[in-house]
């Protein structure tokens, strides 16, 4: 498995695209169009924060837009960027604009489902959840993504191409999935950096300085997921080749498992899950 390469395919999307809340998420996004070669004039966003939209308007030459429903007016594609807990307000705001325009709706807000979004943006619709994460801000994003019924071929292909690129897309079969997709990737970049932060320290302790123990830990999570993105062996098998019988790297896994690292892993992943579930619930109660 291997990240997906930026193609000409994005030269191919002529849709307008705009973007209701151009935060980071939003701005990584648009970053990553741009450079698969989207032209800035097919952008739109709009945002609360009107020095951050002129800073992206000036980095990126985008359309830079004053109201919502200027941005639904003229779009194929409408980006819901918002944070989650005004993510009603901005749909009931949009809603007449959006059924008369009838945009493919894509959703990175965290843990509200399509039927909230549906339902508060009159109905009908054709939309898309996503679930990005934060490496997406430099490109190599895992991003997993559900359709409603209402979405195309046609629409699921050109959001699928949007998504790679900033990074990995994975389609999920049911919604409820993206609650471990979040679990998983989505929260998974603070998980590597605890592990980091613990390598580090334990450098330190073994000898090293902060500074050589922070670069060699980082290289190495680098290498280490660069080759298994690369590779068509399983982690398992990945991890056999860089033990040796009776050497250091046996010692330490077999710490590892001792310690009981794979339960913790599991009871964290299902601890993640298990909230994604309660804010989905509590953000996303329709009229």
């Amino acid at each position: 498995m291997c990240l997906p390469a930026i193609n000409g395919e994005l030269m191919n999307l002529t849709q307008k695209i705009s973007f209701i809340g151009a935060g980071n998420m939003a701005t990584s996004i648009i970053g990553g169009l741009i450079r698969g070669g989207i032209s800035p004039t097919q952008l739109n966003a709009t945002n609360v924060d009107k020095d951050q939209l002129a800073r992206l308007q000036a980095e990126h030459g985008i359309n830079a837009l004053d109201d919502n429903i200027s941005a639904v007016a003229d779009c194929d594609i409408l980006f819901l960027s918002v944070k989650p807990q005004v993510l009603r307000s901005v749909c009931e705001e949009i809603r007449d604009a959006v059924q008369q325009r009838r945009p493919l709706i894509i959703s990175i807000a965290a843990g509200i489902q399509i039927s909230s979004i549906d339902a508060w943006l009159g109905g009908n619709l054709a939309i898309v959840r996503c679930m990005p994460n934060t490496p997406a801000l430099v490109g190599v994003g895992a991003s997993g993504l559900y359709a409603n019924p209402l979405v195309t071929e046609t629409q699921k292909a050109a959001a699928e191409t949007m998504f790679q690129a900033i990074g990995l897309t994975e389609w999920v079969s049911e919604e409820k999935d993206l609650h471990a997709v979040t679990a998983v990737s989505g929260s998974g970049p603070a998980y590597f950096f605890l592990i980091l932060e613990a390598m580090e320290a334990a450098g330190v302790r073994a000898g090293l300085s902060a500074a050589t123990a922070r670069r060699l830990s980082m290289q190495t999570m680098l290498g280490a997921a660069t080759m298994a993105l690369q590779s068509d062996d399983d982690p398992a098998t990945l991890k056999r080749k860089v033990m040796s019988p009776g050497g250091t790297t046996e010692r330490a896994i077999e710490s590892f498992e001792k310690d009981g690292l794979r339960e913790m892993f599991d009871r964290a992943i299902k601890a993640a899950a298990k909230r994604s579930e309660e804010l989905a619930q509590q953000l996303g109660a329709s009229s």
